[in-house]
């Protein structure tokens, strides 16, 4: 990481905005809270910052408005150019600080409290709007409703005085005389519910008048606007015929609750009185309207204006709540002067000194600045790493998983190079991996577009990881190519070096064995690049791919680990810690070389050798037959004197019937194989520890022998990594002890020395046990790598191949099937797959090596980076 130092600055309070503004320009201090013991509230400058709260409070509300109207907010252009450009406010450049505030909130008030009014008066105007529009089709539907669906009832009595009905019941109130004239006239209540209300306050009716009322609707067809909300609401027109005064106080209860509208009607029957209601309340409802739109016209225009402001407007707030919440953790020891304490990048130190200097300077300050070292003890000095494009997403990814310590080994640097790699070697497919660098170089190509554009959460994500994503797609190309693997059909690219008897006429019968089309051993019989696409017809493809990509995942897991283990020994030099170095990191390695090392040397060098002339050196044949003289033995034929059965190996031993190979092979290396056979290595690496001395089938002169040696190394670098490092610093803690302090001395000697044995225990378990656990997690390179190529192939087979053969309308369902899985699973699922499990691969069985991951992110106070979290 950066080397920090850590510094003080001491400047005169009236030099300390500008002081400020320019440090928050340069990005490269974090400063440290001097005033611990006081709560926001007991802060210097707390009524600056509630000040700023009040103007981002007003910003937000202008948002909100703004949004209502669907419209765009007018970018301020670029951070850095913003930044830059002097203040401006009501289009007049304006200092910084109490100046800029008062400017800013005189114009911020002024635009509110219009918008505010211009809001309230179009809730009023909306509540009447709504009413006559409700009004106007109660009067509709109650009059239809009166002319053809209730004839009958031409005699209503509908009240005139206050909101609902209000008419005698059956029975006089002064008593039980009987009014036949009004028997069988009916009172009623008529007015708007919401539609999605209808059910339950129909259902409510009932159950509170026990039926004895009629209940009528009729949908509105027009929504009519919530002046609060703003939403369009679906409503119905009722009306409820009753005949009784306790059903009409139920009744409004019951529309009260419901937030039901009523509305008093004329007598029905006068046909004239409702026609000239309904043409003054119609002449109303058009000038309500006239009115409504003017106000929603004048309110458009100004929220047209505040959206060309708004974002300038919360840069600059942002800026300077910024300034004032850093100088809150400012001391003020002396009168006039203010203090300040920081991390700064050291090799930024002279642009902090010089920008202090500067802003005294333009105030023609008489008290010179000051900027100098703190020193020590230090706090912890935070991490920070300077990232360009293609870093910048890596290492986010180690920061997610924990920041680095101060000056350790970043492993980001090693995880762009290695993560894009070994997602290659599980997706490695040229036909897949062509789709996702395509992508990746979509989104390179869209970069300066994409920089400047409000993306969404999954777009920022894309975009912060393009190079990355065509990183892996190259890798994945490349893996493919290595693979010979295109959608799980092998490229013909370079021509095969085998070639099966009867292909050409298409006469291949299964179990036929390939030949190779040149000498073996010879240039001409390897395939230039990867491998060769015979294998893809062959029956024993899987066993062979098995084989390759299994020791390939474990070759690349084994040097991840160890390159781990070698950046542990370099932070332990960096840092000067010895017995790291000499009692963790060199056991470390004598047991990870011991083991696991070779291990790797063994598959190379079994790659290495040629068995054909091995096993051909311990095969006995005819001196007299056709074999004899092969040119597959590398070494010079002897016929031998034929003393045994009359056959002879190469090197002139006289085979007799019931030889083994330990007999016949002139290696002489040991075992049942005698260095002829090719072996197991699998078994033989089990061995090692489980029969030490015991090679059954060995490769070099004196295996059993050095694997014994080896063995001993790694069994004996386990106690040195469990003991030798507590041991060490119980000592030097025994020589720090002060006789004075004996007893005490005594006891917190006990309880440190037990802690530093419980860790150095857990640390060596988890070493020690990790290394075997992790080489084993390795293999999910090659697990993901065979489902991706197994489920690549049965989708080629069940979907297209199936289908070519029939019709074409059976094929191009087949092709559909096909693009639509490939598509879902292999270029959706399996990246994600393989991406977590690259991932899985870096975070636990790479960065646990050496990866402490306990520092402390840098937080510069940085008016870009605080003005792009708030976007």
């Amino acid at each position: 990481s950066e080397p920090m130092e850590y510094i003080s600055i001491i400047m005169n309070e009236d030099a300390s905005h500008d002081c400020l503004a320019d440090l928050g320009k340069l990005g490269a201090i974090q400063f440290t809270d001097l005033n611990p013991e006081l709560t926001p509230f007991q802060r210097r400058y707390v009524s600056y910052v509630k000040r700023c709260d009040e103007l981002e409070r007003k910003l937000r509300y202008f948002g909100q408005e703004i949004e209502k109207f669907d419209l765009e907010v007018t970018s301020a252009g670029a951070v850095d150019t913003f930044l830059d450009s002097p203040a401006t406010v009501g289009g007049e450049a304006k200092g910084s600080g109490a100046q800029l505030l008062e400017s800013l909130e005189n114009e911020l008030v002024d635009y509110e409290s219009q918008l505010r009014e211009l809001n309230n008066y179009s809730e009023k105007l909306t509540v009447e709007y709504n009413e006559k529009v409700e009004l106007q089709e109660v009067l509709e539907k109650a009059r239809r409703f009166f002319m053809i669906d209730a004839p009958r009832l031409a005699v209503s009595e509908l009240t005139t005085e206050g909101p609902g009905g209000n008419e005698q019941g059956l029975l006089d109130a002064g008593g039980m005389e009987s009014r036949p004239d009004l028997d069988m006239r009916f009172s009623s209540i008529t007015g708007v519910v919401a539609s999605e209300e209808k059910s339950r306050f129909e259902r409510m009716i009932f159950r509170a008048t026990r039926g004895n009322c009629y209940v009528r609707f009729a949908p509105i067809k027009q929504p009519i606007t919530d002046p609060e909300s703003g939403l369009a609401v679906e409503k119905s027109v009722f009306i409820i015929f009753y005949k009784s005064e306790s059903i009409e106080v139920k009744l409004k209860k019951i529309c009260d609750a419901f937030s039901a509208h009523r509305y008093s009607l004329p007598d029905m029957d006068d046909a004239s009185s409702v026609d000239q209601m309904l043409t003054e309340n119609a002449q109303e409802l058009v000038d309500s309207r006239t009115v409504l739109l003017k106000n929603q016209d004048t309110r458009y225009r100004l929220c047209q204006m505040l959206a060309k402001h708004t974002e300038r407007w919360t840069w600059i707030v942002l800026k300077e709540k910024a300034v004032y919440h850093s100088l809150n953790m400012f001391k003020a020891d002396v009168s006039g002067m203010l203090r300040g304490e920081g991390w700064v990048v050291a090799e930024n130190l002279d642009e902090v000194r010089e920008a202090v200097e500067k802003a005294h300077a333009n105030m023609d300050m008489a008290m010179p600045s000051l900027v100098d070292h703190v020193p020590q003890p230090w706090p912890t000095p935070p991490t920070h790493f300077v990232t360009n494009k293609f870093t910048y997403g890596y290492q986010e990814f180690v920061n997610t998983y924990g920041i680095p310590r101060y000056r350790e080994a970043n492993p980001a640097l090693f995880t762009a190079a290695t993560f894009p790699f070994l997602f290659g070697v599980m997706y490695g497919d040229i036909g897949h991996g062509l789709f996702l660098l395509c992508a990746g170089l979509f989104l390179l190509y869209k970069e300066k577009e994409n920089d400047n554009a409000k993306l969404g959460e999954l777009g920022e994500g894309l975009h912060a990881g393009r190079y990355m994503i065509t990183m892996m797609g190259f890798f994945a190309v490349y893996a493919g190519l290595v693979y010979n693997d295109c959608f799980s059909l092998g490229l013909n690219l370079f021509g095969t070096r085998w070639e099966f008897d009867g292909q050409d006429s298409g006469s291949v019968e299964e179990g036929t064995i390939a030949y190779s089309t040149a000498q073996y051993g010879s240039s001409e019989s390897v395939y230039p690049f990867g491998l060769d696409p015979i294998w893809h017809v062959s029956t024993n493809e899987l066993l062979f791919f098995n084989s390759f990509k299994m020791k390939l995942s474990v070759i690349f897991g084994i040097l991840q680990m160890f390159m781990g283990t070698c950046l542990k020994g370099l932070n332990a030099i960096y840092f000067n810690e010895k017995l790291d170095f000499f009692y963790e990191f060199i056991p470390m390695v004598i047991f990870a070389a011991s083991l696991f090392l070779y291990m790797v040397f063994l598959i190379f060098y079994k790659w290495s050798i040629d068995w054909n002339s091995r096993m051909l050196s311990a095969t006995c044949l005819d001196p007299n037959g056709d074999g004899w003289g092969s040119s597959d033995y590398a070494g010079e034929w002897i016929v031998c004197d034929q003393s045994g059965n009359g056959y002879c190996t190469p090197g002139g031993y006289s085979c007799v019937d019931g030889d083994d190979t330990a007999a016949k092979c002139p290696l002489n290396y040991g075992g049942s194989g005698d260095g002829c056979q090719p072996p197991n290595l699998i078994t033989t690496l089990i061995n090692i520890a489980l029969q030490p001395g015991n090679v059954d089938e060995p490769m070099y002169y004196g295996q059993a022998g050095i694997q014994n040696i080896l063995l001993l190394c790694a069994f004996g670098s386990v106690p040195v990594l469990l003991l030798a490092k507590p041991y060490i610093m119980s000592k030097q803690h025994e020589n720090h002890h002060h006789s004075d302090e004996e007893g005490q001395g005594d006891d917190e000697e006990e309880h440190g020395f037990g802690e530093i044995i419980i860790h150095q225990a857990i640390e060596t378990i988890e070493f020690v046990l990790g290394m075997v656990s992790n080489t084993a997690s390795y293999l999910r390179l090659w697990a993901l790598s065979l489902a991706h190529s197994e489920l690549a192939t049965v989708f080629w087979e069940k979907a297209m191949l199936s289908t070519l053969n029939m019709n074409f309308f059976a094929t191009y369902i087949g092709f559909g099937v096909f693009a639509g899985t490939t598509m879902g699973v292999l270029l959706m699922m399996d990246v994600l797959e393989c991406f977590l499990h690259a991932l899985r691969l870096h975070w636990v069985e790479f960065q646990n090596k050496f990866f402490k991951a306990d520092g402390v992110r840098f937080a510069p106070y940085s008016f870009k980076q605080i003005i792009k979290e708030a976007s």
